[in-house]
């Protein structure tokens, strides 16, 4: 009997230190939600790629509007000659050794005027693969919210199951305090004492897991958000009985109704196959003839000319020329064809992923259509278990009391009413997060969600 207490006072004060040491050691975070949604945006690998993706289609995008307008560019030549000089001086080549300074500058400017519509077709490509880079930021960005909620509503349903199973600890204690009463007053044998003692020292370890596990979802949670080392986010609650219901009575063909007019990435993998479809008649294109404008301006100075830089720059050596370029392919060693083929590859993958795409979307409507559904079934069960092994329970334990009732029995139905209090957390939990994956299923999820 000593015995048996020295150790249960040494496990829980061996407990209670551990995780005191813990905390201690650690700082806490208060947070909410969005805060953590934003935490975790910022620090996600998968979002912030994705971003700066966007950031290059967008240069793509304006490189390809400004195609429609002239090139221009200006050079600018200074060099130095020494040696022998030829200069023509009345009708004479007179050769002289003497250092020659000369300064040449140009002006080009190239308008393309005719390319099969490659412009247009390169311009609107690039216009559908930024729409597809929104497109896939947007679902990165929901991917980041159901991962975030996912763990968010792990450490809450965790910190409810603790919740449960320190009360019912302490419950149990009481208990045991109050059979010592019945054993010292020859109402209770000693065995129903042991019996207690027993059950005592099991809960303390269910307690001891329940900890454990909050601390690993705590951990995970920390992770995912990148928080700095010890520190450790404590959480706001949200009311997971709180539910919309707006979900529960739509029908199947609805729901994927509902996503293929809301999925981001199936609306991205749709504008990437409209991209590629252009980038393959433009690369087409080069089949044809191309015709484009050009003009330049040149001009020179001179040291062996005696005249100013200015006079010479602008008066006497500027040349403008002006004119068209045709540009007839014929044969270029078959790269046009690779180039070809290559564009129509990528055009057939996309559409492959597409197809794969469309797929998932009916396959992740169905599953939560059906695990939504289960979990609204199983929520109403255990209110009625709850309900049920409440009364089960009050009933038993006033018969203990009365000497009508055996140990055995008191002990299953204290067993039975905290397995359906837990049960009934995790329902609630577990419907609660089941909206937020049939939303994430159906690309309708948001952070105030």
């Amino acid at each position: 009997m000593k015995r048996f207490n020295w150790i249960k006072i040494y496990l829980s004060v061996g407990i209670s230190f551990l995780f005191s040491g813990e905390i201690l050691a650690q700082d806490t975070l208060k947070i909410d939600f969005r805060e953590a949604v934003e935490l975790a945006l910022q620090a996600n690998a998968a979002y912030q790629t994705q971003l700066n993706s966007l950031e290059v289609l967008q240069k793509e995008k304006q490189v390809a509007m400004f195609s429609h307008f002239p090139s221009v560019g200006f050079n600018t030549t200074f060099a130095q000659q020494s040696g022998q000089q030829f200069q023509q001086i009345e009708g004479e080549i007179v050769v002289t050794n003497v250092t020659n300074e000369i300064i040449s500058s140009g002006l080009n400017l190239n308008m393309p005027i005719f390319n099969s519509g490659r412009r247009i077709l390169d311009t609107q490509s690039a216009k559908l693969a930024y729409d597809a880079g929104e497109k896939g930021l947007d679902r990165a960005s929901q991917q980041v919210v159901f991962d975030v909620a996912r763990r968010y509503l792990q450490v809450l349903l965790d910190q409810e199951l603790l919740r449960i199973a320190t009360e019912n600890l302490a419950n149990q204690k009481e208990q045991l305090r109050q059979i010592q009463g019945f054993v010292d007053a020859g109402l209770r044998t000693l065995s129903d004492q042991y019996n207690q003692q027993s059950e005592v020292a099991r809960l303390e370890s269910v307690l001891v897991d329940a900890q454990v596990q909050l601390e690993n979802d705590l951990w995970d949670l920390s992770e995912y958000l990148q928080l700095q080392p010890g520190v450790t986010p404590d959480l706001t609650p949200v009311d997971a009985s709180a539910r919309e219901n707006s979900l529960q009575d739509l029908p199947m063909d609805e729901l994927y109704e509902i996503a293929a007019a809301n999925r981001a990435d199936k609306a991205q993998q749709e504008l990437l196959v409209n991209s590629t479809k252009k980038d393959l008649k433009a690369i087409k294109a080069m089949y044809f003839p191309r015709l484009s404008a050009f003009y330049n301006y040149s001009t020179f100075f001179t040291s062996l000319d005696d005249r100013s830089i200015q006079e010479q720059l602008l008066r006497i050596y500027p040349q403008n020329n002006l004119g068209l370029n045709l540009t007839i392919p014929i044969f270029n060693n078959f790269q046009n064809r690779v180039d070809v083929s290559r564009s129509r590859v990528a055009y057939k993958n996309q559409e492959i992923r597409k197809a794969a795409i469309d797929r998932k979307v009916y396959q992740d409507v169905r599953l939560a259509y059906q695990n939504y559904q289960a979990a609204v079934r199983k929520t109403a069960n255990t209110d009625v278990q709850v309900f049920a092994a409440k009364e089960a329970q009050l009933a038993i334990a006033e018969r203990f009391r009365l000497g009508l009732s055996n140990f055995v029995d008191l002990a299953t139905a204290n067993q039975q009413l905290v397995a359906a209090q837990a049960d009934q957390a995790q329902s609630v939990y577990t419907l609660f997060f089941q909206e937020v994956l049939m939303k994430h299923a159906l690309g309708t999820l948001e952070v105030l969600d």
